[in-house]
């Protein structure tokens, strides 16, 4: 991804984030967004997915659920934190070549970290394809 491709992105990515209502964009206040072109190759493998499958990854939660934490239990060391992908958003969408293209890349952006954001409040995979975040 060029450097004219990534701009593109992250005004798109501003733009999303903007659009958020406010009580999902709380939901970022204490936890970091961290926007990277692809996952590393050791997020990859803690996946159990090839290196040649970087490009269709959008977004990962890492952390603890909102459903998962106990008073009986100390608090995780590690922070919550929500990754977005640009590469694997742009291929999810088609592509920046194809007419609408500013259009899809957001729509996918906005999936994407709606999805995220979800896994923080112990939403799983098929409680997220059933509200259309898949």
């Amino acid at each position: 991804m060029d450097d004219t491709q990534r701009e593109r992105f992250d005004v798109l990515l501003e733009e999303a984030l903007g659009e958020l209502p406010p009580g999902v964009l709380r939901a970022l206040d204490d936890m970091p967004l961290v926007v990277d072109d692809r996952p590393s190759l050791e997020i990859l493998e803690s996946m159990g997915m090839e290196a040649s499958q970087g490009d269709e990854l959008c977004g990962l939660f890492s952390g603890l659920a909102e459903t998962e934490y106990s008073v009986l239990e100390t608090p995780p060391v590690l922070p919550n934190q929500v990754q977005i992908y640009r590469e694997g958003i742009v291929l999810a969408a088609g592509g920046w070549g194809q007419p609408g293209a500013e259009e899809l890349v957001y729509e996918q952006i906005m999936i994407t970290l709606l999805h995220e954001i979800g896994h923080r409040f112990g939403l799983d995979e098929d409680d997220l394809d059933r509200l259309g975040y898949a």
